[in-house]
């Protein structure tokens, strides 16, 4: 669950995927979230209220962007406004000050896509029936690992919402060099993601920096899958589910110095070793 520029080992007969169906906890009371899965969505609906019922509470600068929003289309069948998700980006002004919902029709889009640093309170949207598919088979090798990914998410307050997002370079095989193919990079402060899926062999989803938020999202991969630097949910599996067709795969193993990840709530098949972590090879990281 850390790592860049590592090698198939024990990992490579398997393929993970992780449901999380968590969500930050912004409710007033500061209420935990409950332990019974039944009890999620009446939380989070207690919790996480409507916009027009939060305007109050919210960060100044988010109350005043989303009082306003542009809508923009991106279609394949030329009934939109733009045929790619990428000419719809390049359509955003620098920084901009109000939601901008980029509503991506089904199909899938074979482009490698940047939201750049000065583009924040961008939103991908698809369709939870005919989701979008955004796929690119960029690699390590042409890219550098962190530049690899369909999709790189640099600005703050990023949302995307029922997509595919997938890297479709081939599975390494252990001795290519530079394999490692990232689906999505989130390196903006204050993203989310609902309802997504992220689709990859090794280093899917680069949590880069920032905290985020993942819920009800899809994330598959073979190893150091979910990896990066970022404070987000995901750092806290709650009511997930781990699964998988090996056996014998590590939760994460200590790519750093001081990694933390905690899992809460989260339903493990016999596809996770009995010993939880890999320290790496680095002892003094067990702690």
């Amino acid at each position: 669950m850390a790592g860049k520029n590592t090698c198939m080992g024990v990992h490579a007969a398997l393929i993970m995927t992780i449901l999380l169906t968590a969500t930050v906890a912004t409710a007033d009371d500061n209420t935990p979230i409950p332990s019974d899965h039944s009890q999620i969505n009446t939380w989070f609906n207690n919790n996480v209220k409507p916009y027009t019922e939060r305007q109050s509470t919210l960060d100044p600068a988010v109350a005043t962007v989303e009082a306003g929003q542009t809508v923009i289309k991106v279609m394949q069948d030329d009934k939109g406004d733009f045929n790619t998700v990428t000419d719809a980006i390049n359509s955003i002004p620098a920084g901009n000050t109000k939601r901008v919902i980029v509503h991506i029709g089904g199909g899938e889009y074979n482009e490698k896509i940047t939201i750049p640093r000065n583009k924040p309170f961008v939103t991908l949207y698809g369709s939870p029936t005919n989701m979008s598919n955004l796929t690119f088979d960029g690699t390590a090798q042409k890219y550098g690992t962190v530049n690899s990914a369909t999709v790189i998410a640099e600005s703050n307050y990023f949302i995307a919402t029922d997509l595919l997002i997938k890297n479709s370079s081939p599975r390494p095989d252990g001795k290519r060099v530079g394999a490692q193919a990232v689906a999505l990079r989130v390196s903006g402060n204050n993203s989310a993601l609902y309802n997504c899926k992220l689709v990859g062999f090794q280093d899917t989803l680069c949590d880069d920096r920032g905290n985020h938020l993942f819920k009800d999202c899809y994330i598959e991969g073979t190893v150091d899958f979910i990896w990066g630097s970022g404070k987000s949910l995901y750092l806290s599996f709650v009511h997930c589910n781990v699964t998988g067709i090996g056996s014998g795969t590590y939760l994460g193993r200590a790519w750093r110095v001081r990694p933390q990840v905690v899992y809460a709530s989260t339903s493990m098949t016999e596809v996770v070793n009995p010993a939880g972590w890999s320290n790496d090879n680095h002892p003094e990281r067990d702690k």
